[in-house]
């Protein structure tokens, strides 16, 4: 064994560490990793800064742009909506039609996308219908584990395996040519997880929303003169109608009407007290039903409150305007001078440098509609864990950020919402690219980066967005780990542990290579990513399987199953880890319920594979 076979074997299980006590972030290992390479002269300069320019690492990135477009444009929030149909079907039938929707949609959007979406579905389900988180985010995070595994473009890793494959023997996996394999491990591991549904724990009573800024907001609005709402029945407005807004009061001459009269209509004056989700608030706001300009004439037995309009063509500033303007969402610690404030006097104190929107209250507001005997000061009076939205200029954040005894929590851009022409362009383009790549027309990068220049020409999505949203972690790591997969051949590591393999394995039966295979990448995976794994099993599967004289490409799949299937651990995989970390889940029900799932999909896959042979 050479000194430079004994250096990329040093290089890799410290990596191994690294990634198993999460020492240093992914991208920072990544760096290492390089100057690791390069200081040992085991890869040259072009070599190591390769991974920036690889294939496979630039059609990850722009998967991850139309992911972005696609959630900017509200796709995935319009697809949310339509699971509300779940909210009376039985439990174990609601948990199979998740599992089956997130495998599919993962099959074509980054899962961690997809799972982070249905995080906040199920925190809907529970909040509204009662269903318990726990028992429906880690099989939500496995089936979209899974259902990544039955395309190409479905998961990283797999992209990554067709690269490396395409470098060694000049041939590329097709785009659905694995995904009946992938469907037996989908389907299989549904069932397996309905059988162990007891074994879920039902996760936190409350708090999920939360966790997730999904609470709901208070605030004032009023009908100005040129509302599209004036003359609309009540009961017919899109306020009504929306199930995630609940019109608390309306004040007409300082008189509360009543709103249980189904003739009521709302006239120019109103002042309308609403309860609703940040995010319609950021769609009314985005679509010009109010603005955000102080009356200081107004007078009611509601805080001031922000006008309902139309805007008008005529009346839209410039983009620049609506650039510097966002939204800050400031927590209020002990001490605050904003403490005992109502929004109203609020508006007084901080304008015009900012304008306050909204108040979300510490204390849970159940049974609001019983308590409207309180006037609006009272319920928006400014207490101690208290949340307030506000709208400043961006240049202003920095005020806030240093003000003694107030925390901004979250910053939200100021953009208008996309409309449903972008919207239903958006998954126009998701779906030609999807086309374009399983029909063969195009390459499967050529086909992304068609994609992503379609969002950005038809303005589906900004560059600004992209380098904000972006999980920049993943594209470094990538970038890190492929030149180690160049040392790995460069120093002849991959032909030693590829002649020591073929001693071992000799007089083997093929079903038993496949398995041993299929394990060690398995347990790899399970401790380090998904992609580290495969960048550096995937050599190794080609040199064994030309070393035996076997088809490579069951090998090849080989690696990418395994590298994906990492359910034992919340460690290999990013929906995992994800899940974790909101605290429903223990380790052991990571080990148990993913342990019997890896084990069951490691004979299938042994069984499957070498059937290919």
């Amino acid at each position: 064994m050479s000194w430079e076979i004994i250096t990329v074997f040093l290089i890799i299980g410290a990596l191994i560490i690294l990634f198993a006590l999460e020492v240093f972030p992914m991208d920072k290992i990544s760096f290492f990793i390089i100057g690791a390479l390069l200081l040992t002269g085991l890869v040259s300069p072009e070599e190591a800064v390769s991974g920036f320019s690889n294939k496979a690492v630039i059609t990850i990135l722009c998967l991850m742009i139309l992911a972005i477009g696609l959630e900017e444009n509200g796709v995935i929030s319009w697809f949310a909506k339509g699971l509300k149909v779940l909210k009376n079907w039985p439990a174990l039938l609601v948990l199979i039609v998740i599992m089956i929707l997130s495998g599919g949609v993962s099959a074509f959007i980054s899962s961690t996308a997809v799972v982070i979406v249905f995080i906040k579905i199920v925190a809907e389900l529970k909040d509204k219908y009662g269903l318990m988180p726990g028992k429906l985010l880690l099989p939500i995070s496995f089936a979209s584990i899974l259902g990544g595994s039955c395309t190409l473009m479905g998961t990283s890793t797999n992209l990554i395996v067709n690269n490396i494959f395409m470098r060694y023997t000049g041939e590329t996996l097709g785009f659905f040519e694995f995904s009946k394999m992938g469907l037996i491990f989908l389907g299989t591991s549904i069932g397996i997880i309905v059988l162990f549904y007891s074994f879920l724990p039902e996760g936190e009573k409350d708090g999920l929303s939360q966790k997730f800024n999904l609470n709901k907001y208070l605030l004032t609005l009023k009908v100005d003169t040129d509302s599209p709402l004036i003359g609309t029945p009540l009961k017919e407005s899109f306020m009504y109608k929306e199930p995630e807004i609940t019109v608390l009061r309306v004040s007409r001459n300082n008189y509360e009407m009543n709103l249980s009269n189904p003739k009521f209509e709302i006239q120019q004056g109103d002042v309308i007290l609403l309860h609703c989700s940040l995010e319609n608030l950021q769609k009314m706001r985005g679509e010009g039903y109010f603005d955000l300009e102080v009356d200081e004439n107004l007078t009611s037995s509601f805080s001031k409150g922000t006008s309902i309009e139309k805007v008008d063509e005529q009346k839209q500033d410039p983009e620049e305007k609506v650039s510097n303007t966002v939204l800050l969402e400031l927590l209020l610690l002990p001490g605050s001078r904003f403490l005992g404030n109502t929004l109203e006097s609020l508006k007084k104190m901080i304008f015009p440098r900012a304008i306050p929107i909204a108040v979300n209250k510490r204390k849970s507001l159940t049974n609001l509609k019983n308590k409207l005997h309180l006037s609006n000061k009272t319920i928006t009076k400014l207490k101690v864990g208290d949340r307030l939205l506000i709208q400043t200029d961006a240049s202003y954040i920095q005020n806030f950020e240093n003000s003694n005894n107030l925390a901004v929590l979250n910053q939200f851009d100021g953009g208008i919402p996309s409309t449903p022409l972008k919207r239903n362009l958006s998954l126009f383009i998701l779906i030609i690219t999807i086309i374009l790549a399983a029909t063969g027309a195009f390459e499967i990068m050529t086909s992304v980066i068609a994609g992503t220049i379609a969002m950005l020409l038809f303005k589906c999505i900004e560059l600004n967005k992209i380098y904000e949203k972006i999980n920049w972690q993943i594209i470094f790591l990538l970038a890190g780990m492929i030149p180690l997969g160049i040392a790995m051949t460069n120093s002849g590591a991959d032909a030693w542990l590829t002649e020591g393999l073929l001693g071992l394995m000799e007089g083997q039966r093929p079903m038993i290579i496949i398995g041993m295979l299929f394990l060690t990448t398995m347990l790899l995976s399970g401790v380090v990513s998904n992609n580290a794994t495969a960048i550096i099993m995937a050599p190794i599967a080609i040199s064994l399987a030309k070393g035996l004289e076997l088809d490579v490409k069951p090998f090849i799949l080989c690696v990418m199953f395994a590298a994906n299937f990492s359910f034992f651990t919340p460690l290999g995989y990013q929906t995992n880890a994800l899940i974790y970390s909101m605290g429903i889940y223990k380790f052991k029900h990571f080990l148990i319920l993913g342990g019997i799932i890896s084990l069951v999909l490691l004979v299938l896959g042994t069984l499957l594979l070498s059937a290919m042979l």
